[in-house]
């Protein structure tokens, strides 16, 4: 390497003549005479700082930069000198005489040529000034240019001349292309993750370096088929484009959803089966206090049953197959609606408190209805005699046959179902403490399957086969109507907030819908492989439950938060199997106990199970 003017305090380099270049990515330079890396000094001069240098350093014409050891040199004014020299072509030292002539001996031979010089010029000084010797004069050419990149044939330009421009060579390989690479050119874990999420532009290795054992295990061209075929596609589809598919992981589309075991209490396990009946279980109910459940069933009885030991308390027979039972919701008043045929009785089972029983009672028989408000579209009739010493206490008689009842929260107003497309008598409401009965719509647009009094507000939910109307019964009018998507509604439920809907349907669906979202269902679950028949809320824990004819009852985790910007969490937790497929059908009717996380069941196979 180069040294210019270095001082006894300078570091040498001692790297040879080498290529700077091979230093540029690490933070030295080269090594000094002790064997010592020679750091890089702190060069953050940009083109900027290097013309303000130019302008205003009144030495920069004479500094220059030492590659060698990345520094910045000035000139003395003998290296000044010289370098001024050597550029006119001058010796380098300012003392030596380039027309002197050296001998080792002084003799006559010198003595000669002093004679001999002085001679010659002068005889060629004559001869000029005769003409014998003409000047000659310089001849008048065009310039010439070359064609650099002419075909090598000999009648070319670049042939004629013998020039010749050679190929700028590739850069050598280096230690890393190699099969057995030393270890510390072998990427580590870290740094192979950090190579592959780089951009191919901003790698600094467009491969990764590996390491083999031996010449002969080195794998060949791994990508030689792939690039055949692509040069094959390019043969003979290049007039077209090729579209490349889209690789999705499967993994990444299906939502992260919290496991199971983090969502308890939901029920998992059947605890009791309550038999007795001897035919389908179409409805169950249970009592406010969760100590009783009542059933009703094809075999025409309604039974009463303990809840925790599953013994059947009382059993009354009525004159029909039973389509549903509902216990009232008030804690305050012992009453079971009870619908078969044309006819909704109302029992006192003379379950649990006697305070109550006798309240109870004592609210039926304490109201006279007057002489005008006895015609009505219902007839409303106080048991007396043996029906009464049996728990029958008012018996309404309706113009068709009664699929569903269902209870106001407040436990004083029933609504019974006539589904009948002839009619616009398909809904009626009851209120039991003046024994009065409405019709609240004049027309019906379809085939009412189900209904429901919303559980804070004067809303009434009625559902035809294809879609949910939602009334207003204050201003008794049409709130909202809400779309399905579905073929045909087989139940509904709403949720302790208000502001939920589920409804199950005979086409294996299950819809959730967001009042406050969209009239359109928030979510369809696909759960069951057969027709739901019951779906349910529980009142205080987030869980919904869902029963079909495959005999089976699904449970789902349905949280449902205050934020209205976030939207309601659903997850399946839990399958339950037990009941026996009969007649090709399943699971007729679910329920949630009112305090507890367990779940009522009623099936074809003439059981109730409890599951816990």
């Amino acid at each position: 390497s180069s040294l210019i003017g270095y001082g006894r305090g300078d570091v040498r380099n001692t790297v040879g003549n080498i290529p700077m270049e091979w230093y540029q990515d690490y933070p030295h330079i080269g090594y000094d005479l002790d064997g010592k890396k020679i750091f890089k000094p702190i060069r953050n001069k940009d083109e900027l700082d290097e013309f303000l240098d130019k302008m205003e350093n009144p030495d920069y014409w004479r500094t220059v930069h030492d590659k060698t050891t990345a520094s910045d040199i000035r000139l003395s004014d003998e290296q000044v000198d010289l370098v001024h020299r050597l550029q006119k072509g001058q010796f380098g030292d300012a003392s030596f005489n380039e027309y002197e002539i050296h001998s080792c001996s002084s003799g006559p031979i010198v003595e000669k040529k002093k004679i001999l010089i002085p001679f010659s010029v002068s005889k060629m000084v004559h001869a000029i000034k005769m003409g014998w010797i003409k000047p000659r004069k310089p001849k008048e050419t065009t310039p010439q240019y070359y064609d650099l990149w002419a075909k090598e044939d000999p009648n070319a330009i670049l042939g004629r001349h013998k020039m010749h421009v050679p190929a700028p060579k590739m850069r050598l390989p280096g230690h890393e292309e190699s099969y057995n690479p030393p270890p510390e050119y072998l990427l580590t874990e870290e740094e192979r993750l950090a190579w592959e999420q780089q951009d191919p532009e901003d790698r600094k290795l467009p491969f990764l370096p590996q390491k083999h054992s031996c010449l002969r295990a080195v794998p060949a061209f791994s990508r030689f088929i792939h690039e055949r075929f692509e040069r094959c596609l390019d043969l003979y589809l290049c007039p077209r484009q090729r579209k490349m598919r889209v690789n999705v992981n499967p993994e990444d589309l299906i939502p992260k959803l919290p496991k199971p075991k983090d969502l308890q209490p939901f029920p998992t396990t059947m605890s009791l089966v309550y038999r007795g009946h001897t035919s389908l279980v179409r409805s169950i109910s249970a009592s406010p206090t969760g100590q009783w459940l009542v059933s009703g069933s094809d075999d025409c009885t309604v039974r009463f049953w303990e809840v925790n030991t599953g013994r059947c308390l009382k059993t009354l027979e009525v004159g029909g197959a039973v389509k549903g039972v509902a216990w009232n919701p008030n804690p305050a008043v012992c009453l079971v609606a009870v619908c078969f045929e044309s006819t909704v009785l109302l029992l006192n089972p003379a379950l649990g408190d006697r305070l109550v029983v006798g309240a109870t009672d004592q609210l039926i028989t304490s109201y006279e209805p007057p002489e005008e408000d006895k015609e009505q579209a219902v007839t409303w009739a106080l048991s007396e005699g043996p029906e009464h010493d049996k728990g029958h206490r008012l018996t309404l008689t309706h113009p068709k046959g009664v699929k569903q009842v269902v209870w106001h929260g407040k436990g004083d107003y029933l609504s019974s179902v006539m589904p009948d497309n002839t009619s616009n008598l398909q809904v009626l409401i009851h209120q039991v403490s003046k024994r009065r009965t409405q019709n609240p719509f004049r027309k019906n647009k379809g085939l009412v399957q189900c209904v429901s009094f919303h559980p804070l507000r004067p809303y009434f939910f009625v559902a035809t086969q294809r879609c949910v109307r939602v009334y207003n019964l204050i201003k008794q009018e049409l709130t909202k109507k809400l779309t399905a998507n579905c073929k045909w509604i087989s139940s509904m439920a709403i949720h302790p907030g208000g502001d939920n809907l589920i409804c199950g349907s005979y086409d294996c669906r299950l819809a959730w819908f967001d009042l406050d979202l969209s009239t359109k269902p928030y979510k369809m679950l696909r759960h069951h492989k057969k027709a739901l028949r019951g779906v349910a809320y529980h009142k205080h824990y987030p869980l919904f439950a869902s029963g079909a004819d495959d005999g089976s009852v699904i449970v789902c985790h349905g949280m449902v938060y205050n934020d209205l910007l976030q939207n309601p969490l659903i997850v399946p937790v839990k399958v339950l199997r037990g009941h026996q497929i009969t007649h090709d059908l399943g699971v007729l009717d679910v329920t949630f106990h009112p305090t507890q996380p367990w779940v009522f069941s009623s099936g074809a196979d003439a059981t109730i199970r409890l599951f816990t």
